[in-house]
């Protein structure tokens, strides 16, 4: 109310600086109304909405209204929560038990993807192409078991287990039971070292499947696949290798004495 009982432009409830800015304008307005309107006796002239209201807007619009105003990163942050917080709301809302209820329910979800996890290990990744064996450094089969040895001794049975299938693939090239052939994957050197080493053809395809598994699909050797095909190794260093001549010659004589 204005002191000549006129109903002046109320003042916005603003807190701080822009409540004092706008009440100072409002004053400035309302002095001004008195000096236009003359005396008390006459009829109170009221300031029209819109020009106050711009007024306000111009006034607020000034950078030291804004100065701790929380940035644009702030703001999304805010916005983010908010709205987590209400699917939150509406998921507690949704399920039987509320709050609680949700908090069983991803209690849940965790603990089946976990079993999963431990059931299943790790996704195997086929590879694109046929992995080789060697890599382009040639090495020996004495020092593709020294290297095995040295990391099984730091517990990198992964790269204990390549070494020592290496090393499996390289005493048959040197021992001519398997020709040198750049490019060959475990699975081959398997398969070509189970003809002439029958005895030991499941071994070699189980040593195969394992360094193809730690080095290309991603699962993880432990100590005792590395001492299957540690064990593997020295067993194969003192086998004898069957022929193809001394199996032919074999065959043959079953059948001349068969026929005598």
């Amino acid at each position: 109310m204005s002191p000549t009982g006129g109903v002046l432009t109320a003042a916005p409830a603003l807190p701080g600086a822009a409540g004092s800015a706008v009440r100072g304008l409002l004053g400035a307005a309302h002095t001004t109304v008195l000096a236009i309107g003359g005396s008390g006796d006459e009829p109170p002239v009221t300031i029209p909405r819109d020009p106050a209201r711009e007024a306000a807007r111009r006034e607020l619009s000034k950078r030291m209204y804004h100065e701790n105003d929380p940035s644009l990163i702030q703001r999304a942050l805010n916005a983010f929560w908010d709205w987590v917080g209400r699917l939150l709301d509406t998921a507690s809302s949704a399920t039987p038990g509320g709050t609680l209820g949700l908090l069983v329910v991803v209690l849940f979800v965790v603990a089946v993807l976990a079993a999963l996890w431990w059931r299943l290990g790790t996704p195997r990744r086929q590879p694109v192409s046929a992995p080789t064996l060697f890599d382009d450094r040639p090495r020996s089969a004495a020092e593709h078991r020294s290297a095995s040895e040295a990391h099984a001794a730091q517990g990198h049975w992964n790269q204990a287990v390549q070494e020592r299938m290496r090393a499996i693939v390289r005493s048959l090239e040197e021992r001519t039971l398997l020709d040198v052939r750049p490019g060959r994957t475990a699975d081959e050197a398997a398969a070509e070292a189970g003809r002439t080493l029958p005895s030991h053809t499941d071994r070699l395809r189980t040593a195969a499947r394992e360094f193809d598994d730690v080095t290309y699909g991603g699962r993880r050797a432990n100590q005792q696949s590395y001492q299957r095909i540690a064990d593997l190794d020295r067993d194969l260093e003192r086998s004898r290798p069957v022929l193809a001549n001394s199996v032919t010659s074999t065959a043959h004589n079953t059948r001349q004495g068969a026929a005598e």
